[in-house]
């Protein structure tokens, strides 16, 4: 197998359409524009861009950020053996010579100091300096860089400073529309529409206590998780409580609503 033949994506992965964003981001890759994907947690954003990287028959490499990623994470580092020392490159290295698509998903829980190595990839440069190396990588033709955060957590600590988000062109993500929604949670689970629909309607409740109590929303993702546990025979209301409540609050008040809310719509268990 190939470098590249490794981080091709070969099954098609399932992703529902919103809007025009297939398109949007398909004229972004022609252009080789860097793109910032934004959305609440679990709406759909890496799952898009698996999507994508698979109908474009593009190789993606997947890099999940967190607080203690440092630029030798990123972009390598030299690595002692047996023979002495060699050099390891990081994942955005990879990308930037095989032309692969980058992701880095929540780059804003990475250090700000670590996100800095992108800007050069991300203006008419397109290079990537290796100064431990004292290398300087210029990208394939076919390299993209693609960034996803969650705005509903941006802090003075964790936002991407101004000088990093306007190298990027933006898609705006959010919870697709309550039938859509369902339509989604039936295709990826094979559950049926009825039961899809409930999860929905009490994904919306829990996503109205936003800002009320809840940092944030009941996800997709969740609503799949609770779809697929009732596959397996587990009943709504316990599937639900399992999968969409206790991930999300542990105000005992919160979840006392969300499972009255739960109880409204299947029934007192």
């Amino acid at each position: 197998m190939s470098d590249v033949e490794q981080y091709l994506i070969k099954d098609e992965p399932f992703y529902q359409a919103v809007g025009n964003e297939v398109d949007l981001y398909e004229a972004a890759y022609s252009e080789r524009l860097p793109v910032m994907v934004k959305g609440p947690t679990g709406c759909g954003k890496s799952r898009f861009i698996e999507y994508m990287a698979w109908k474009l028959k593009k190789p993606l490499i997947t890099v999940a950020c967190n607080e203690d990623m440092t630029a030798s994470d990123l972009v390598g580092r030299y690595l002692l053996d047996a023979n002495g020392t060699r050099w390891l490159d990081g994942p955005l290295t990879v990308a930037a010579r095989l032309g692969a698509i980058c992701y880095l998903d929540e780059v804003v829980e990475a250090r700000q100091d670590t996100t800095v190595v992108i800007h050069p990839l991300t203006d008419h440069r397109r290079t990537l300096p290796l100064d431990k190396k004292g290398e300087l990588v210029n990208a394939h033709e076919d390299f993209q860089l693609v960034i996803s955060y969650n705005p509903g957590y941006q802090s003075l600590m964790k936002d991407l400073k101004q000088s990093t988000k306007q190298r990027f062109s933006g898609l705006n993500f959010d919870y697709a529309s309550g039938k859509l929604e369902a339509e989604i949670v039936t295709k990826e689970t094979g559950i049926d529409l009825s039961t899809a629909t409930k999860l929905v309607k009490i994904g919306e409740t829990a996503r109205n206590l936003k800002g009320h109590g809840l940092d944030e929303g009941i996800s997709t993702r969740l609503l799949v998780y609770a779809a697929r546990l009732i596959k397996r025979g587990i009943s709504p209301n316990d599937a639900c409580r399992m999968a969409m409540v206790a991930p999300i609050t542990d105000d005992m008040d919160i979840a006392a609503t969300l499972k009255h809310a739960i109880d409204a719509v299947f029934g007192q268990k």
